[in-house]
């Protein structure tokens, strides 16, 4: 059984998650630690559950989302995934911290390119990658239908969406991505979002005002 942990990191409260299970292989998504006691938090966390880091997923590569990947990288000797329209993203992490005021960010890049429908394994766990972009060009959620939960980035938050303001943004394609792929999901998927508390899909198809 998948155990999910999360941590709130960075000036902009983004949302890290280290998924693990019962072979304590691990694999942590959109590490967003943006100093070294944020750091300190995910290994420490890391080595006082004997976790073995097996892989570093990402859903997009803005850069509160990528803070950490190259500290995750070198520390657990791991590669990173993320789509290959992510990359769009990675080539103007500079520019997107002068926009918001961020002194630096560490340049990094993928080391493997997922797929849509791609089976994303670590120990006796599986987690599927669906393609939601309209956030950033390249955004994926990863999903685990046994146990009924999705961690989707910045695609939708509980009542709201994502923002697509940013470059590579497209609102019709993030609504579609929410209808078609998201919606589409059992309506008790719970949503483990990039930012802010959780949520499902049966209160979002209720609740949300921007569907």
């Amino acid at each position: 059984m998948i155990q999910i942990a999360s941590f709130v990191f960075s000036p902009f409260a983004e949302n890290t998650f280290v998924l693990y299970d019962e072979t304590r292989e691990a694999v942590i998504i959109d590490p967003g630690c943006y100093n070294s006691v944020e750091r300190k938090t995910l290994q420490d966390f890391i080595q006082e559950n004997n976790l073995q880091v097996v892989k570093l997923l990402n859903t997009h590569c803005h850069l509160d989302h990528v803070f950490g990947n190259e500290f995750v990288k070198q520390t657990f000797a791991v590669q990173s995934y993320a789509h290959a329209s992510e990359d769009f993203n990675l080539g103007i992490l500079e520019a997107s911290a002068r926009m918001f005021g961020i002194a630096r960010v560490e340049s990094t890049r993928t080391d493997v390119y997922l797929q849509e429908n791609e089976i994303i394994e670590f120990g006796n766990s599986a987690l599927k990658v669906l393609f939601t972009p309209g956030h950033s060009p390249g955004h994926v959620v990863f999903y685990n239908e046994k146990q009924g939960f999705c961690i989707n980035g910045d695609v939708l938050f509980r009542t709201s969406i994502g923002r697509t303001d940013l470059p590579g943004g497209n609102y019709q394609t993030l609504i579609h991505s929410i209808r078609n792929v998201m919606f589409a999901l059992p309506d008790d998927t719970t949503i483990f979002t990039g930012h802010g508390e959780p949520t499902t899909i049966a209160f979002e198809k209720k609740h949300n005002p921007f569907l």
